[in-house]
């Protein structure tokens, strides 16, 4: 079972989905695909010269949030591989099989078609990481489950006693962070970015409409024109790695 490419997803409402759009493409200097699925809900976010790694899906309650899709070899192997592990099948279309992990989380197996080339480093940032924001009690039971699932990639603890990385083999786009956090709360998804200055990548997001939400220690919290909150993080744009 091999994993041969990721994607990140921004799931935002409908109503703000062309703001989101709007945004995420200037973000990552992509233009837009034409939209794709039975409700016009999926486009995807096209790079000059190398493979797509980030799409967005308009989603119709609620405030969104983000997912990974994995493009693998054989798609119901996968997901055998994850329902084994604890996950359940949300929907199964065949070429696609929606999921939802042990702790709640969602995410998709897809065929790989392919792609190969990983975008570069935009502007000083690039958006190379989905976080999972764990509640205490599902903590353990999805650290076990992604490390089980993406056989090949390196699981490891954080910097931090709350993180979790599971990091791809070179040549994949993005990257797992699971984050335990200190409330318990249905369990969540955003996107970060490796920022080589992330106050310089503040200040451009802040005139593309983004909204500072709160400064840490190794990442800063910013609410884009969607309502979707996303981290900058001082990891090296071009590793993912902290930097030394």
């Amino acid at each position: 079972m091999s994993i041969r490419w990721t994607y990140a997803f921004a799931d935002r409402p409908r109503a703000a989905f062309d703001a989101a759009c709007a945004f995420w493409t200037a973000v990552t200097a992509t233009r837009l695909s034409e939209r794709r699925g039975e409700h016009a809900e999926f486009v995807t976010l096209l790079p000059d010269g190398a493979d797509a790694c980030v799409k967005a899906q308009a989603v119709e309650s609620g405030p969104g949030g983000a997912h990974l899709d994995f493009c693998v070899d054989d798609v119901r192997q996968f997901a055998d591989a994850a329902v084994r592990l604890g996950a359940r099948v949300v929907q199964d279309l065949d070429s696609l099989v929606v999921l939802r992990s042990p702790g709640g989380q969602l995410f998709c197996a897809d065929p790989w078609r392919g792609q190969s080339s990983r975008p570069g480093v935009v502007r000083g940032s690039r958006l190379d990481q989905v976080c999972l924001d764990v509640p205490p009690s599902a903590y353990a039971a999805e650290v076990a489950f992604w490390s089980g699932l993406l056989t090949g990639w390196a699981s490891r603890p954080g910097a931090l006693p709350e993180f979790h990385v599971v990091e791809p083999p070179p040549g994949l786009p993005v990257r797992l962070l699971l984050q335990r956090l200190g409330t318990e709360r249905p369990a969540s998804a955003h996107l970060d970015l490796a920022c080589a200055d992330v106050e310089a990548t503040r200040a451009w997001h802040e005139t593309l409409g983004a909204v500072c939400v709160a400064r840490f220690s190794g990442w800063t919290v910013l609410r884009d024109p969607a309502g979707g909150t996303y981290c900058l993080t001082t990891r090296d744009p071009r590793t993912g790695r902290p930097r030394t």
